[in-house]
């Protein structure tokens, strides 16, 4: 019955997604070219705010637990698991005081509206997969980034999204990259519940009904550990708190 009823409704929400992807797509680009950086900051996060709202066409509502455990006026690593595209909206908009930017396979940095125009000027890494050099190389550049400008990063250190909720092994070299280069930072492990299942049938219909949890962990300062520490600690806090 749950996907019956999705089908239309599924449709309304893509119609009205891309709706506002390409509505603020000029709009990121004025706010750019002619107001600057903090512009474009707001267009991308009231955009985002649209998209967050839109999902609730589909009965998704939002949870963010823990929001006192993020640091301000330093920089942050945002540490993840990653089970579909809605998990990014809801870090734009919620975690806007934090200015995110996203570690993006190159292929997003073209083609969709205001998606692709904020990877490429809004300060994320844009990383070719089959290029470690390239890739480690974008990854200094915005652990650097946001070092200097007390910004943050979101890392989904799987990789590639989980289906099915259950996280796969983290990689190593992202988050080693900005361990080395973001210095100053903190890094913020978080857990997400339940974004699997708005593609729990596929990219459509979407599922419906869905509550979808951030569970944020405590902060763990960079200086404070070596890498290997790091990693681990990190790691057990986002995998060891999925909800089954």
């Amino acid at each position: 019955m749950e996907k019956l009823i999705s089908y239309p409704l599924s449709f309304l929400y893509y119609l009205t997604f891309l709706f506002w992807l390409v509505v603020f797509h000029p709009i990121q680009w004025i706010c750019f070219n002619i107001f600057g950086y903090n512009a474009h900051r707001w267009s991308v996060a009231i955009l985002n705010w649209f998209l967050v709202r839109t999902t609730h066409i589909l009965g998704t509502r939002y949870q963010f637990i823990g929001k006192e455990n993020i640091p301000q006026n330093v920089p942050v690593v945002f540490v993840a698991n990653h089970q579909s595209l809605y998990d990014i909206p809801p870090f734009i908009w919620f975690m806007r005081s934090n200015h995110p930017k996203f570690i993006s396979k190159i292929e997003l940095g073209k083609g969709i509206p205001s998606v692709s125009y904020n990877l490429r000027h809004g300060g994320s890494a844009l990383i070719n997969r089959k290029d470690p050099k390239q890739s480690l190389t974008e990854i200094k550049k915005v652990a650097e980034y946001i070092n200097t400008n007390n910004y943050s990063v979101v890392i989904f250190p799987e990789g590639t999204r989980s289906k099915t909720g259950v996280p796969k092994p983290f990689s190593i070299n992202g988050l080693k990259m900005l361990h080395k280069f973001a210095p100053d930072a903190y890094f913020v492990p978080i857990s997400i519940h339940n974004s699997w299942k708005m593609t729990k049938f596929g990219q459509f219909p979407l599922g419906l009904g869905n509550k979808l949890v951030f569970e944020i962990h405590s902060a763990l300062k960079v200086s404070d550990y070596t890498f290997e520490e790091l990693f681990e600690k990190t790691e057990k806090s986002v995998t060891e708190n999925l909800k089954k």
